[in-house]
């Protein structure tokens, strides 16, 4: 037997995305050993992941226990905000009012989910103002049937989270359900973003807990006895037990990971790298090998949280994306996305005749109905997450079934048609419809899938009326080739948005001017205008070699697209490293008085330096733990200082100071 090396030991990267879930073998020594992909199970995700580790293995001689790390990147999280979904949860207030909910988009969040004020929170020097949690204990035998977590923020809790803590004591002692508190995701002012956070971290506990669960398990089953890691959104890896209480750190997981991928694959340090996938396509700029992080916090779904995550621009666009008409206008353009939807190719892929026979059945009708081409069936995902339906939902959630049912057999009014949208924003049903995947079936790009299925798809698309009541193309083939089209000059357009937001523009509005429009389309009157990029654009996901040069071609760059791009985020996930930090802040309540505030802990010197060197001390300690859960036995800690001072009539004023530890270092791996 060979002796042991780092250098020589077998990595196995996963990336669980919305449509596939990948799996790479990769080692110092030899690279990439070995790739397969799987269709991702929403409904269990052990499935889809066994079916790509299994292909893996078997394809090479490699032992399972001879794997030494598993790491995995995952979009679930992403797709989740974008699409609207998460569980039901209970946002805890202390100290704040109601009209903070109209700040940070937090009203919008919330949605219906309940929300509870009581008394408490601190100053800004973390002194405690009047607590009482007498309103929340009356109404926890109620909302714990109703929900499946709680998202805790109180006013000031980054200077001190002693009510903060004791609510999440009480909640857990009296419900056993899951707690988040904003004090452990940001250690930034801004109390309604932070509850805004809190509250999204809230509603992906059960998914990403699923998602850990459901990898251990499939590991311990086939002998791959190593340390399980997660890619957080700014690229650097933790363990899946820290992943499991803060997954909204792992949104732009999946794409941050295909950062690393994308610089690894290529040896590019100035890119722009866009990976499409099946919902999202993922757009950032690497300067001098270093993906930007985005200092205000990642943006997703819309909603701007507390995230420290990659400056990546998340665009609803992706070869799933739902295909729909711009009907306000005479000749009606094609819009994709937001939504995803399950291929009509996918669906007939695995569920065979049923789905061809119903696409028929309308193909030869007289008249095209509103909902051809639509299937809905059941995600999967645990009974508990139907919690709160109302009766109308319950009701067409009773008659759904894990079956593709057509909607026009199971809807009796359109009306019902927003009461099926609203089983899909939970997350507990999927719709199936015509995508760019099924128009690349049609015209002979991919053919991975059923393509009778999406030919017939594309006949009943094309059947639609415009607004002068004629139909919307002639053959599935012009339906097909317009919304391939559409794809790639999106495409191209969020390229764009990305890199104009880069340097300072409005991304939106500059690429709807007229003339980058006119440079999109190569029209040029009297006066024409060209687009010029300084920098090579990396096309990564499995369809990227179908669509990217294509988009390279109309932006007029150079388009790589690397050999394995297919696999770019579940490589990235191997070779990327743990990285965790921890604040503290020290304040001057009085004259002469030094508070420090680190995490749970709030201590008052007298002397400057002494609660500098305090601070220094505990942070360290603190981060020292914190790189230990993250993963990692051999963290190399730095400590950076940042004071703010005043100087008033010669004399030097202590304002405020920010202390920060970094731990950094590869993750262990078993022996």
């Amino acid at each position: 037997m060979s002796e042991f090396t780092t250098e020589s030991a077998i990595f196995l990267g996963l990336d669980t995305g919305g449509t596939y879930t990948d799996a790479v073998l990769w080692s110092e020594q030899r690279g990439v050993i070995a790739k397969a992909k799987s269709l991702t199970t929403r409904h269990d995700l052990s499935v889809g992941i066994s079916g790509a580790v299994k292909r893996i293995i078997a394809e090479t001689s490699v032992n399972p226990a001879e794997i030494r790390l598993v790491s995995m990147s995952t979009t679930l999280a992403t797709n989740a905000l974008v699409e609207g979904q998460g569980g039901r949860i209970v946002l805890v207030m202390v100290g704040f009012s109601k009209a903070d909910l109209e700040k940070a988009d937090l009203g919008t969040a919330l949605g219906s989910d309940p929300v509870i004020f009581i008394p408490g929170g601190h100053d800004v020097y973390g002194r405690a103002q009047p607590f009482d949690t007498s309103a929340l204990s009356e109404a926890l035998p109620q909302l714990m049937r109703e929900v499946t977590g709680f998202a805790v923020c109180a006013y000031f809790a980054v200077r001190n989270p002693e009510h903060e803590i004791a609510v999440r004591d009480l909640v857990r002692r009296e419900t056993g359900l899951p707690v988040t508190c904003s004090h452990e995701l940001s250690a930034k002012l801004n109390g309604p973003r932070r509850a805004l956070t809190t509250v999204l971290n809230a509603r992906l506990i059960a998914m990403i807990d699923r998602l850990v669960a459901a990898t251990e398990g499939f590991l311990d089953g086939s002998g791959i006895h190593a340390p399980l890691m997660v890619v957080r959104g700014d690229g650097a890896l933790v363990s899946a037990v820290f992943a499991r209480h803060r997954p909204i750190e792992t949104i732009l997981s999946g794409p941050a990971a295909s950062l690393v991928g994308a610089r690894y694959m290529t040896g590019l340090d100035n890119a722009i790298v866009s990976d499409i996938g099946g919902t999202t396509t993922d757009v950032a700029v690497l300067n001098k090998g270093r993906p930007r992080l985005d200092p205000n916090g990642a943006t997703v779904g819309g909603f701007r949280t507390m995230v420290e995550a990659v400056a990546m621009h998340t665009f609803g666009l992706g070869g799933d994306s739902e295909v729909s008409l711009d009907d306000n206008a005479m000749v009606p353009g094609i819009k994709l996305g937001p939504r995803r939807l399950v291929p009509l190719s996918l669906l007939a892929a695995n569920h065979g005749s049923l789905v061809i026979d119903h696409l028929m059945r309308q193909a030869k009708a007289g008249t095209a109905g509103r909902l051809d081409g639509r299937f809905a069936l059941l995600t999967g995902v645990p009974a508990q997450m139907a919690s709160g339906l109302s009766k109308n939902e319950a009701e067409l959630y009773g008659r759904i079934t894990t079956e593709p049912q057509p909607l026009d057999r199971l809807l009796s009014s359109i009306s019902q048609a927003t009461t099926v949208n609203r089983l899909v924003a939970r997350g507990l049903v999927h719709l199936s419809g015509f995508t760019p995947s099924d128009a690349c079936h049609v015209l002979g790009l991919q053919n991975n899938w059923n393509a009778e299925a999406a030919r017939y798809g594309a006949i009943l698309y094309a059947r639609r009326k415009d607004g002068a009541g004629r139909p919307l193309c002639d053959t599935p083939e012009e339906v097909s080739h317009r919304t391939y089209d559409a794809l790639i000059r999106r495409s191209s357009e969020v390229v764009l948005e990305t890199v104009f937001a880069e340097d300072g523009l409005e991304g939106p509005e500059t690429v709807a001017s007229p003339l980058v429009q006119r440079a999109l389309t190569g029209q040029s009157g009297i006066a024409g205008a060209k687009l010029d990029i300084d920098r090579p654009l990396i096309g990564l996901g499995a369809s990227a070699p179908v669509y990217y040069p294509a988009v390279g071609d109309m932006l007029g760059t150079e388009c790589i697209v690397p050999v394995d791009t297919d696999v770019a985020n579940a490589l990235g996930a191997v070779v990327g490293q743990v990285r965790v930090s921890v604040e503290a802040h020290i304040s001057q309540p009085a004259e002469g008085i030094f508070r420090v505030m680190a995490g749970e802990i709030v201590r008052d010197f007298q002397i400057e330096e002494e609660s500098m060197a305090f601070a220094e001390t505990t942070l360290e300690h603190q981060v020292a733990q914190l790189a230990l859960e993250a993963g990692t036995d051999e963290a190399q800690i730095s400590i950076t200082r940042d004071v703010s001072a005043a100087t008033v009539e010669d004399q030097r004023k202590f304002i405020e100071a920010v202390v920060i530890a970094t731990a950094s270092g590869r993750p262990r791996i078993a022996h």
